[in-house]
């Protein structure tokens, strides 16, 4: 990238001035050169580079912290306008003709020592300027990206760029024009870096941030996500991964002159270190944990059972159907705590398995039930068939309509082929639906994306904004494997209850209807030995008068005759 100059700038330092370690209120950097900073509280630290050549225009200041908020300013008394508290900050500072040194400062707001990695970046006057049209945020120059996130989505904010200038001149004006000679040819790429899963070391976020802090590094190991015009510009929105860091960068492009700059790196973790009861280090409630341990468990009982128990597969089918769609709808109806929608959903999905098991038990209907059962498995395979990166389409992403028509139509062409194969259709379902009852299970202990396939279709439903999120989420050594104990968990599922009931009836009779039967066939056989057997009250009353009444001797008594 030709806008670049802190290639040659560490040739220029780097002879007999290395970045030094950092002294008492001061530290020294060398452009592009990473420096770990720790600020004590109440202490004011100068950030300082010196010797820069005339070919730099402007630089940027960045510092990063995992969690604690800090401060930098331009002054060393922060100000409004001259400074910035947060998480990731970073100012751009514009230099005059002769100018040669750049003191910016880092302070602690909270009162508590902060430790980060900061860098300066320098850039040319042919480089785009990151947020130099700012006209939202404080700063006048604003090279930041403000992030908020909650439980569904995490939204991204930054400032339009500017054009470029020599040291000394006017910058150009940001809206008197619209062609190709103003900022507005400029364009926005905005990409993604994951971390590990379930990694929240601050080494391992310190190095993902020196990955991707320049525009090099982030068009090398960023994943881009979309590109904004200068007419489009607006917030990005992507779906939120609770316990999973991942950094954010925007490179603004000049395609005019093949020139590139970088906003300062957000990252988030979708969740909150400060929180004791559900933050990062203790991710997922432990009524999640509960709920989700026995979903798997009963999911490996139905996965090699279920059609032999198909009672308990039916109560089980019920619950998960009955409970997903109340927790769904008192969600969006109510304000009420997480743990009380969670227990009253599975209340109300106890009363839903019931349900299923009794309209089986009374009118002996199986086809309904293997309807219900295959509206399960739809719904799998639609969240499964969403996930991938056909959900990524603009045209399901953005509208809910034709999503939801895609997703309906996949999820009801499964039960129809359950009405000409209704038992393997039922021991399929079992296999699978009850293999990744038990990922989700593991889920609740250890990260996995798997989670994401129906995680994704719940926060759509929830959330009316849901169809502008990015749902994608990256594939790591963990999910691998947890595919493949999917897979094999289904497959022996299916094959183990195909070979155990290859022998027996498709699906077992209702016993209500077989007790209609059998009264029916005591009435009329009077050969049958039990239709003279007493009926229900006659044997209590018999047994009543047994422990009131003693026993009178039976046969004669005589004495033993030697």
């Amino acid at each position: 990238m030709s806008g670049w100059v802190w290639c040659p700038l560490l040739l220029l330092l780097g002879s007999g001035h290395q970045a030094k370690a950092q002294e008492e209120n001061r530290v020294i950097f060398l452009p592009g050169t990473f420096q770990n900073v720790s600020v004590w509280q109440n202490e004011t630290v100068q950030a300082v580079v010196s010797r820069i050549p005339a070919a730099v225009a402007f630089i940027t200041l960045q510092f990063h912290t995992q969690h604690r908020n800090a401060t930098l300013s331009y002054t060393r008394d922060p100000g409004p306008g001259l400074s910035l508290t947060a998480v990731d900050s970073g100012l751009l500072s514009a230099l005059l003709p002769e100018q040669t040194s750049l003191a910016l400062y880092l302070s602690a707001p909270d009162n508590e020592t902060v430790a980060g990695t900061a860098v300066i970046l320098p850039y040319s006057s042919t480089d785009p300027l990151p947020g130099a049209c700012n006209t939202e945020f404080t700063l006048e120059t604003d090279p930041n990206i403000y992030l908020h996130y909650n439980l569904y989505q995490t939204t991204l904010r930054f400032a339009p760029a500017n054009l470029g200038h020599e040291r000394g001149e006017a910058p150009p004006p940001c809206d008197q024009s619209t062609g190709a000679a103003s900022r507005w040819r400029l364009q926005y790429d905005v990409y993604r870096y994951f971390l590990p899963e379930s990694d929240l070391s601050e080494r391992s976020l310190f190095l993902a941030i020196q990955t991707v802090a320049d525009a090099r590094g982030v068009t090398q190991h960023g994943r881009p996500v979309m590109t904004q015009q200068s007419s489009d510009l607006g917030t990005v929105v992507f779906s939120s991964a609770p316990g999973r860091g991942v950094v954010y960068s925007v490179v603004v492009r000049d395609p005019l002159l093949n020139t590139s700059a970088s906003y300062v790196p957000v990252h988030t973790y979708a969740c909150s270190f400060a929180s004791t009861l559900d933050g990062c280090r203790t991710l997922g409630k432990i009524s999640t944990k509960v709920f989700f341990t026995v979903a798997g468990l009963a999911g490996l009982f139905v996965c090699f059972f279920g059609h032999r128990f198909f009672k308990c597969e039916l109560f089980c089918m019920g619950f998960s159907f009955t409970m997903f769609f109340f927790f769904v709808l008192v969600t969006r109806t109510t304000e009420l705590d997480y743990n009380v929608r969670l227990a009253v959903s599975g209340v109300v999905g106890v009363v839903g398995g019931v349900f299923l098991v009794l309209s089986w038990w009374r009118f002996g209907s199986v086809m309904a039930c293997v309807v219900v059962i295959g509206l399960m498995l739809g719904f799998l395979i639609a969240s499964t068939v969403l996930f991938t990166p056909l959900g990524e389409l603009d045209l399901l992403r953005r509208s809910n309509v034709v999503f939801w028509v895609t997703f309906c139509c996949i999820m009801v062409v499964v039960p129809l082929l359950f009405v000409r194969w209704p038992r393997e259709g039922n021991i399929i379902t079992c296999g699978v639906v009850g293999a990744y009852a038990f990922i989700l299970a593991v889920n609740a202990y250890v990260y996995t994306s798997l989670s994401y396939i129906t995680l994704n279709v719940l926060k759509r439903l929830l959330n009316d904004n849901f169809s502008l999120v990015f749902t994608d989420v990256p594939f790591q050594a963990i999910d691998y494997a947890l595919i493949t104990v999917w897979v094999v968990l289904g497959v022996c599922g299916v094959v183990l209850q195909l070979y155990r009931e290859r022998s027996r009836p498709f699906f077992p009779p209702s016993p209500y209807l077989m007790w209609l039967q059998e009264r029916e066939r005591r009435k009329t056989n009077v050969l049958d030995p039990s239709h003279h057997f007493p009926s229900l009250p006659g044997r209590v009353l018999a047994r009543a008068r047994q422990l009131t009444r003693r026993a009178e001797p039976v046969g004669e008594h005589t004495p033993l005759l030697l």
